[in-house]
C-alpha cells in the first residue's frame, strides 16, 4: 500500500475544512429560539426553532445560523451549498492574488569595477521592479575590513544609482566582514 497518496488526500482535506468555517445547519442547531432572516435579508421574527425549519424547508433552502453567539442565535434562510462554494472560490482567488515579497541579494566587493558595478545594479533593478526586496551586500576579505568607508561610499552609490524605482529601508551596517543594505521598490 502506498502511504504517499494517502497523506496527499488527508492534506487536502485539511486544507478545505480551513477555507471556510463550518456553519451549522438545519438539524444541526438546537436552540428552542433564533432571530430568522429571510432569503432576501429582511428581518422576519424571533421564532421557535422547528416553525424557523419548516419556513426554510417550505421554500426549499437551508437554514444556516451565522451568529451563534447572539441572544437569541442569528438563523438566515440561504442555499447553504451555492453559499459554501462561493466562500471557496473568494478564498481561491484573494490566494491568487497574493504576492508573496522575498529578499533578493546581491554582493559586491569594495573594489569593484565600473562595468561590474553596473552589471549587478541592473541585476537588482530587475527585482525591484519586479516587486522583490534587494539587500546589497559588500564583502570584505583579509585587511579591506579596515575600511568601512569604502563600503558605505558603494552601498551609497548602489542607492543612488536605483533611487529612480526604490527607497533605502534599511541603512548600511557593518555586520562582521560584510556590510549590508536594503532596498524596497517605490510605491507608485
Amino acid at each position: 500500500m502506498h502511504l504517499r497518496p494517502l497523506l496527499f488526500l488527508r492534506n487536502k482535506i485539511l486544507e478545505v475544512t480551513t477555507i471556510f468555517k463550518e456553519l451549522r445547519i438545519n438539524e444541526q442547531i438546537r436552540v428552542p429560539q433564533v432571530r430568522l432572516i429571510g432569503s432576501d435579508g429582511e428581518q422576519l421574527d424571533v421564532m421557535p426553532i422547528k416553525e424557523a425549519q419548516q419556513i426554510a424547508h417550505d421554500k426549499g433552502l437551508d437554514l444556516v445560523e451565522i451568529a451563534p453567539h447572539g441572544k437569541p442565535p442569528v438563523c438566515k434562510i440561504m442555499d447553504y451549498g451555492k453559499y459554501r462554494f462561493e466562500q471557496v472560490k473568494r478564498e481561491k482567488e484573494t490566494r491568487k492574488n497574493q504576492r508573496v515579497i522575498t529578499l533578493k541579494e546581491v554582493k559586491l566587493r569594495p573594489n569593484i569595477e565600473a562595468h561590474d558595478f553596473e552589471t549587478k545594479a541592473k541585476n537588482a533593478e530587475r527585482f525591484l521592479k519586479d516587486g522583490d526586496k534587494v539587500k546589497v551586500t559588500i564583502m570584505f576579505r583579509g585587511r579591506e575590513i579596515t575600511h568601512p568607508d569604502l563600503g558605505k561610499t558603494l552601498c551609497e552609490r548602489m542607492a543612488e544609482r536605483l533611487s529612480a524605482c526604490s527607497s533605502v529601508e534599511k541603512h548600511p551596517k557593518v555586520e562582521g566582514r560584510n556590510m549590508t543594505m536594503i532596498l524596497v521598490p517605490k510605491q507608485n
